[in-house]
């Protein structure tokens, strides 16, 4: 499929014949402990964009600027189940509340759809390893493509990263490599890796695919409930991906005449982890400071995410909740149901 690239800050496009990461004017100018500047999207021409809505069946694929190797059979990411939940939605009063369980893709999470694209892209590039800093999820889904689709999968980790959360990508067959630092430091020396050493790489945010690999969530969503979009997407987010990933699903179907106006995208973090919010409330894009582990954490995509929800409206409210919102759920998910609660008790 033919694309470009457009940067998020200067609007500045660029050709998609080779691999691009960051748009380098915007780059250059970033300053150390702030949001990174320069983060690209990808934009495919709003006539494709029709064509594609013509096409019957709908197929999720044909939305990606890549083939999907083996058509997406080798790696079946995606087609995750809606779920109802009952005795939900008669404790909060909303009877067409839904939840989607990215939980049931491949290595377990919804990384995965950004790790079959960023595969696909490195295959089509005649490309044999992907490099990448994670200390979860990220890790494990791009290891877990890589075991499959026949790729080399380096991960470079902090040294102190959780041992039971690396065990899923070596098991895959991921080389991981600790470093002494943390997880920007990792983030930093991965890219030179790649910089020096070839291969794809796929940090967050760095390589645009991540964000357009996450658009099939949406894309999905549309497709499970009969050809429409939601009214409110509540969605988890730490550096901003996701986010970006739902917009741009979102954005694609309004461009190409399936949906007339895009949903309320309702940004939900723990309040530990809550740059986010602080920056849609400040309009200080910062690097948030962790006091009792003295790290920082320099998120990814979060200048695109404020900025464009400040522009757009589309996301009206950024909120932070306790990550305990849903004592059911691991610490890193609670959020949504907290911010579910807290958003209908506003409403």
């Amino acid at each position: 499929m033919e694309f470009y690239y457009r940067c998020s800050d200067c609007g500045r496009e660029l050709a998609a014949k080779e691999i691009q990461y960051l748009c380098p004017h915007c780059a250059s100018v970033s300053q150390p402990g702030e949001f990174q500047r320069g983060v690209l999207e990808t934009v495919i021409a709003r006539e494709h964009l029709i064509a594609l809505a013509r096409r019957k069946p709908f197929q999720v694929a044909d939305w990606l600027v890549y083939a999907l190797p083996d058509k997406g059979k080798a790696y079946p990411v995606g087609r995750t189940p809606l779920i109802s939940p009952l005795h939900l939605q008669r404790q909060l009063g909303f009877t067409q509340l839904f939840l989607k369980n990215d939980g049931a893709n491949p290595s377990g999470s919804l990384k995965d759809r950004a790790s079959q694209l960023v595969a696909a892209q490195a295959i089509h590039h005649g490309q044999s390893t992907v490099v990448l800093a994670s200390t979860g999820n990220a890790g494990s889904a791009m290891a877990c493509a890589g075991a499959a689709l026949g790729l080399k999968v380096l991960l470079f980790v902090p040294a102190t990263a959780p041992k039971a959360k690396l065990l899923q990508a070596i098991l895959y067959g991921a080389t991981v490599i600790p470093i002494r630092g943390t997880y920007d430091e990792a983030f930093r020396l991965s890219i030179e890796y790649t910089q020096h050493f070839g291969g794809v790489n796929r940090n967050t945010a760095y390589n645009p695919l991540t964000i357009e690999g996450k658009k099939t969530v949406a894309l999905e969503i549309y497709m499970q409930l009969g050809g429409q979009a939601p009214d409110i997407v509540f969605i988890p987010v730490g550096d901003g991906v996701i986010y970006a990933g739902v917009y741009k699903g979102f954005s694609d179907l309004q461009a190409a005449g399936l949906i007339e106006k895009l949903p309320q995208l309702v940004v939900v973090q723990a309040e530990g982890s809550n740059a986010i919010a602080q920056a849609y409330r400040t309009g200080q894009y910062r690097a948030l400071q962790r006091a009792k582990k003295k790290k920082k954490k320099i998120p990814a995509s979060q200048r695109r995410l404020v900025c464009r929800s400040q522009r757009s409206g589309d996301c009206r409210r950024a909120i932070a909740t306790d990550s305990r919102g849903g004592d059911f759920l691991r610490a890193g998910r609670g959020g949504r149901l907290g911010g579910i609660y807290q958003r209908i008790k506003k409403a």
